[in-house]
């Protein structure tokens, strides 16, 4: 078949499956059903299971192929990195293994270092999208995604997961509808990992949002056309971040799997170092999108300001790619603070700023040696913030503009949370209770341990992995 034509027809094709249109002729269309609204990357639009077009490998070809190469679709940073752990244990026990990985939001900067170490292929195109992939969160960001492109990236990325299993890769889902739509349009086997959605976001907290109720109906935050993909014969593997949510989608009939939480991996908790023994010590997280991130970080910075607090103050600032230091460094500077001259080695901060009682440390990529240090998060962040939670520091958020870290966002999250981390309405309301946790070693404690239970421990990576090479194995002796 000529190159041009099968790219035509594989377009056609993605339409058909995106829109419900264009069934062939002789062949009758199965039922309908609508995609909910979660945002672009998550479809709006009805899909029919319309019959696959396209060319079938033969068995020869997948037994040759599927022992060997995985493709791993991944929607969103907190996906990359609970994909990446995954990735890396299965490199561990199978370094034969072509693994390739697909970022279908963002540039996939989680992969970076595996990409340069040669161990993992990434493909597509890289986009950053003007929502910062938050376009769920408003019709602008939406529009505006639209707008830089987000369509075309979609039909691109789409049509790279149809030649790649031409090739016999096997497809690897990994976040939300997105990933898991692209690998059931595919025509492959397939595994999911489900790993932003709970159902303790609607079981804790007053529970009278329409959100809520449209839940408990359900008996699962999943909407039935995510679980009905899941029921299929070609979806191998789902896994979800808690036995909660396990358990509403075995109601559904979905044989889901509660493993443990990969975020948890990977982190561990470090000795404190004898130079913040005598501080109070909080851990800032003021998110990774800019220009939100700054201004989150000046609202951050300026509530811990409103805290009377008499012994000297630790801020541990964890920084990400973006805001970068320099521009940190501007904002201390507007606020008053001064570079100290204050001995970093043994911290591992790159600078030390001062202010009266306050010392301010920025670390960029200083996350998982200083997370275990804190004793109280200050966190506008997403998995971030979780894995804080999850290794037992409480945490308080100061939801702002957004796009990415908005009050409906912030309130989930703590719902998700079990309360582990409060949001706040107003930098005053964020220092009041900022003074009652570092007063107040038992409620620390108790806000700690519901976190630690949310999260779950580590070792899910390991046991997913494992479970991975089975499904393949499996795969190539059926096949």
């Amino acid at each position: 078949m000529p190159k041009r034509i099968r790219k035509r027809d594989l377009i056609i094709e993605f339409l058909q499956l995106t829109i419900g249109i264009g069934q062939k002729k002789g062949k009758k269309a199965a039922p309908r059903f609508e995609l909910g609204i979660k945002d672009l990357q998550s479809s709006a639009l009805p899909l029919g299971h319309a019959a696959m077009g396209g060319e079938n490998l033969s068995s020869a070809d997948r037994i040759s192929h599927n022992a060997q190469c995985l493709l791993v679709l991944s929607n969103g940073h907190g996906e990359d990195v609970i994909a990446l752990r995954i990735l890396e244990h299965l490199h561990v026990l199978r370094p034969e293994l072509l693994l390739e990985v697909l970022p279908m939001v963002g540039e996939g900067k989680a992969y970076a270092s595996a990409v340069e170490e040669g161990w993992i292929r990434r493909i597509g195109p890289l986009m950053n999208l003007p929502s910062g992939g938050f376009s769920n969160q408003s019709i602008s960001g939406m529009f505006a995604d639209i707008g830089a492109g987000l369509l075309k990236n979609t039909v691109q990325q789409w049509l790279l997961v149809k030649d790649a299993v031409h090739k016999g890769r096997y497809i690897l889902a990994v976040g939300d509808l997105l990933p898991l739509f692209f690998a059931w349009t595919s025509g492959a086997p397939f595994g999911f990992i489900g790993t932003p959605k709970s159902d303790y976001t609607w079981r804790s907290g007053p529970g009278h949002a329409l959100s809520d109720l449209y839940h408990r109906l359900k008996g699962t935050e999943w909407d039935p056309w995510e679980y009905i993909l899941m029921k299929t014969s070609r979806c191998k593997l789902v896994a979800v971040r808690d036995r909660l949510t396990a358990r509403g989608l075995r109601r559904h009939g979905v044989i889901a799997n509660a493993l443990g939480n990969p975020m948890m991996d990977g982190l561990k908790k470090e000795a404190l170092p004898f130079a913040l023994s005598f501080c109070r010590r909080l851990l800032v997280l003021c998110g990774s999108r800019m220009p939100e991130a700054g201004v989150n970080f000046q609202r951050l910075i300026d509530a811990i300001e409103l805290v009377d607090i008499q012994t000297p103050v630790a801020i541990l600032v964890a920084l990400s790619s973006q805001p970068n230091i320099d521009e940190v460094e501007i904002i201390l500077t507007n606020l008053g603070y001064q570079l100290s001259n204050h001995q970093n080695q043994e911290i591992g901060a790159i600078t030390c700023w001062e202010k009266g009682s306050r010392f301010v440390f920025l670390g960029p990529g200083q996350f998982s040696c200083w997370a275990s240090w804190a004793e109280v998060g200050i966190a506008n962040a997403g998995t971030a913030t979780e894995q804080l939670v999850g290794l037992g520091i409480p945490a308080l958020s100061l939801p702002g503009v957004g796009p990415q870290f908005k009050r409906s966002f912030a309130v989930r999250q703590s719902r998700l949370l079990g309360g582990a981390v409060m949001p706040c309405s107003s930098p005053e309301g964020l220092a009041s209770k900022l003074k009652l946790l570092l007063g107040d070693a038992y409620e620390r404690q108790k806000r700690a341990t519901v976190g630690v239970q949310r999260m779950g421990g580590a070792g899910a990576s390991t046991s997913l992995a494992k479970l991975l090479l089975k499904l393949l194995f499996v795969q190539e002796k059926n096949l």
